[in-house]
């Protein structure tokens, strides 16, 4: 009996279909690119030169973030938009290594796909490339990956991680905040990337949205709602700090946990912070979250509630820097302070009185 040949194309991966996509994506790449970069443009790896003549590292300190998107791809990829994820992906790893002072160097992703369509997946690196000039950073490189067997049609994953370096005697720990430092915080663009599994619950099986409806208080579609990409805030905080070295004492990036989850862990022992939630106006999404059912102490532990990254400064501080953020066109509030006390985070909303 004569055997049947069988392609890899037939199990539903296409090598021609990913040299096409290394081609479209190249120019991704490019455009985010310095000198620091070494040409390599057929090899199995990227190039970043450390020391050069425009930088001059003391003690150089090289830091790693690994992050994903997380279930927000869904909708993207049920919108067919792709070109904002790549953002959010970007947004999720950069914004952690700022947290420590770090200036992001360079950022690699990997893309998984049901099929590597070269346009669509094209779109996907053009909004990471996006997301790297936002933050600074180089893209150097990535992986594609076509799995059909464990995507559905049109599905994805995003993921990424990203590479930064910091002066050793720089570096932002947390250990020298005190009681009566200020807590900044700095606003978000919206949901960013985190609690989606909780959105797609409440939304779509709840409450029987779709992703065209057009809801009170909210400025646009609910789908293109959800889609607004995480705000980078990477760059920000590095230039301040690159002019204004030791003026902050700690960075808290506001993801997955809320204010609750994640201002403790730059805490030193014996501090507490003490969030006067009154003090910032939240997004018109959070609120309209909270009406159809999420309790309140279940939103701030699940969502950032407006506010994407917290900076804990001295007193003499804060004038200067929130006029500095102002003048990079980002909002900022005051929403708290230090005090004595266990590592915990203490949400506060002043009773109103009738008068």
């Amino acid at each position: 009996m004569k055997k049947k040949n069988i392609s890899y194309r037939q199990s539903g991966v296409s090598i021609a279909a990913n040299d096409a996509l290394v081609t479209r994506i190249w120019s991704q790449l490019r455009r985010t690119q310095d000198h620091r970069v070494l040409d390599n443009p057929n090899g199995f790896a990227g190039f970043f030169r450390l020391n050069d003549p425009v930088h001059h590292y003391r003690k150089p300190v090289l830091v790693g973030c690994c992050d994903g998107v997380g279930s927000k791809v869904l909708i993207a990829a049920r919108m067919n938009r792709l070109n904002t994820v790549g953002i959010d992906l970007v947004a999720m790893n950069v914004n952690d290594l700022v947290t420590c002072g770090a200036e992001p160097l360079f950022f690699l992703d990997y893309v998984a796909v049901n099929k590597n369509t070269p346009a669509r997946t094209a779109q996907l690196v053009a909004g990471v490339a996006d997301g790297c000039l936002q933050a600074g950073c180089t893209l150097l490189g990535g992986e594609t990956a076509e799995m059909p067997a464990v995507y559905k049609k049109k599905e994805f994953d995003l993921a990424g991680f990203a590479v930064g370096v910091v002066e050793e005697d720089q570096m932002i720990t947390g250990r020298d905040i005190q009681p009566g430092d200020v807590v900044i915080g700095l606003a978000s663009s919206g949901l960013h990337s985190n609690g989606f599994a909780l959105v797609r619950k409440i939304f779509f099986d709840a409450h029987r949205y779709k992703l065209t409806s057009r809801i009170k208080g909210l400025r646009r579609p609910l789908g293109e709602e959800l889609l607004v990409p995480t705000r980078i805030y990477s760059k920000l905080i590095y230039q301040w700090l690159k002019k204004n070295p030791g003026t902050i004492q700690g960075l808290a990036h506001i993801t997955g946990g809320g204010l609750p989850g994640n201002v403790p862990r730059i805490l030193p022992r014996g501090c507490q912070a003490m969030i006067d939630t009154s003090t910032w106006q939240r997004p018109p999404i959070f609120q309209l979250i909270q009406s159809l059912g999420v309790q309140a102490d279940e939103m701030y532990q699940v969502f950032n509630m407006g506010i994407g990254l917290v900076a804990i400064v001295r007193p003499a501080v804060v004038k200067s820097l929130r006029a500095y953020f102002t003048r990079q066109k980002f909002e900022s509030a005051v929403i708290g302070c230090i005090s004595k006390g266990r590592n915990q985070l203490l949400l506060v909303e002043p009773k109103t009185t009738n008068r």
